[in-house]
């Protein structure tokens, strides 16, 4: 499938997508499981709560998202690739209330229930910013009164003011759209969209960060 967006690093296909959540676990060196449970822990998610997953990748957040929800919750799954789409369906054949949708999320979703909590993990920053824009709206409109949007991902800095080190390592992993996406106060986007209420934690040298955002109702 061609690339909508080719300099995007978040657009994964072939054997990365095959492999995608072994090589998170040896590039983290194990770490990253731990990680992704403390951030999804920290959603709150409560028994019987309806959650859309954005960019769910191979459903091993949803997995762990069911865990919260619990049978009587209902989860979607939306991604665009087919291949991340083959491993989250295997993952929940046994599940009636865990389903996916491939799609673009930066189109109008037109879904047919509102749901409690949107949860985006590491795709945000490598969208251009007016796609982001209309994943924040798609958000938006698909969340219940008063809903929460999770968004976790890098947290704001200025690239020229931390180590250069780090400056380095992020530059040569992350695309171009992640150098300014940093930079963006999305506390004040969110809010010019209609979300209110934020609440932070941070994460590696407060680098990364889930923000989460209510609906404004």
């Amino acid at each position: 499938m061609e690339k909508i967006y080719p300099d995007s690093h978040v657009e994964i296909q072939g054997f990365t997508a095959r492999h995608y959540d072994r090589i998170m676990d040896v590039m983290f060196l194990g770490s990253y499981s731990r990680f992704i449970k403390s951030a999804i822990k920290a959603m709150e998610i409560k028994p019987g709560e309806n959650i859309l997953d954005l960019g769910c990748g191979t459903g091993r957040n949803s997995r762990i998202m069911h865990k919260y929800c619990k049978d009587e919750g209902y989860i979607l799954g939306i991604d665009i690739s087919e291949e991340m789409q083959a491993q989250f369906i295997k993952k929940f054949k046994k599940y009636n209330n865990i389903e996916f949708k491939q799609s673009r999320i930066d189109v109008p979703l037109n879904l047919d229930r509102k749901f409690d909590a949107v949860f985006m993990s590491f795709v945000l920053h490598g969208l251009p910013h007016e796609a982001r824009l209309k994943v924040v709206k798609n958000i938006f409109d698909n969340l219940k009164p008063g809903g929460r949007f999770c968004l976790l991902d890098f947290s704001e800095f200025k690239l020229d003011e931390i180590p250069k080190l780090h400056k380095k390592i992020f530059t040569t992993i992350e695309c171009k759209y992640a150098f300014e996406f940093v930079e963006r106060d999305w506390k004040e986007i969110l809010s010019e969209n209609g979300f209110t209420d934020f609440k932070e934690k941070f994460w590696i040298k407060k680098y990364v960060r889930l923000l989460t955002a209510y609906k404004n109702v």
